[in-house]
């Protein structure tokens, strides 16, 4: 599978889950490389804003920043030995994250699987951005999914982030959650209209701030709040930003 790179080894960690439905809890993180969308805000672009590419970034404005050298950003580990280093934590949860992780369906699978013949309740959750259909195998092996549509502003044609077959099914799953970022009342209108066209269940709709940091948090946090109380959404905070700051590996 490929992983993302942190330091001398993969992208997996133990930490507290900073957002959704399972907010709090202990968990580990394994972060998959790679991704199908290239958001102009993303904060992970080291799975996929490789140098060759032609995708624009907010970051393009930072001085000294630049397109990440693949195999600087890159780790290849076998299923097996991810899922030892899981295992080793300790920990009964695990967050399956991106990058775009469906890319990898059946690496991710065999990892699963690893795990769950030593740890037959471990829990797994998977962040998708619900382009993609999951095969029945993953749906069943899953126990939650954490679904990010994205919005205009992330820099892309509707027909390339949205992807209608993906969000029904999601739509008909116990097992999803739908979760926004929000930087203003136009995300609003548009997640509204999103919601409705595509039967996402408002008690499964998570609504969050903007932000990598606690003030930018703050800036939309008691108006967004407020919302959510008023139209059935769910709020959600970025408890790891609250914590630890904009850092990877915590």
């Amino acid at each position: 599978m490929k992983l993302a790179r942190l330091g001398d080894g993969p992208e997996i960690f133990h930490t507290l889950q900073g957002e959704g439905a399972s907010v709090g809890m202990p968990a580990v993180f394994i972060r998959a490389s790679r991704c199908n969308l290239h958001c102009s805000w993303c904060d992970t672009d080291h799975t996929w804003n490789f140098e060759g590419t032609s995708w624009p970034h907010v970051k393009d404005a930072t001085p000294g920043y630049r397109k990440h050298h693949k195999a600087d950003v890159t780790i290849e580990m076998d299923p097996i030995d991810a899922a030892q280093r899981i295992m080793a934590f300790d920990c009964p949860r695990t967050i399956i994250t991106g990058g775009e992780p469906l890319l990898q369906e059946q690496a991710f699978l065999e990892m699963i699987g690893h795990i769950r013949k030593e740890q037959p309740e471990h829990q797994f959750e998977i962040e998708t951005n619900a382009t993609r259909v999951p095969s029945p195998a993953l749906h069943e092996a899953v126990n939650q999914f954490n679904l990010s549509p994205k919005l205009s502003n992330a820099g892309m044609p509707t027909s390339l982030r949205i992807h209608p077959a993906a969000l029904e099914f999601f739509a008909n799953s116990p097992k999803s959650w739908f979760k926004f970022v929000v930087a203003g009342p136009a995300d609003l209108v548009e997640i509204k209209h999103l919601a409705t066209l595509h039967r996402l269940p408002r008690e499964r709709t998570l609504l969050m701030p903007e932000g990598s940091t606690c003030e930018e948090l703050d800036r939309s946090a008691s108006w967004l709040a407020e919302i959510c109380r008023d139209e059935g959404f769910r709020f959600c905070d970025r408890l790891h930003i609250r914590l630890w700051g904009n850092r990877r590996g915590v």
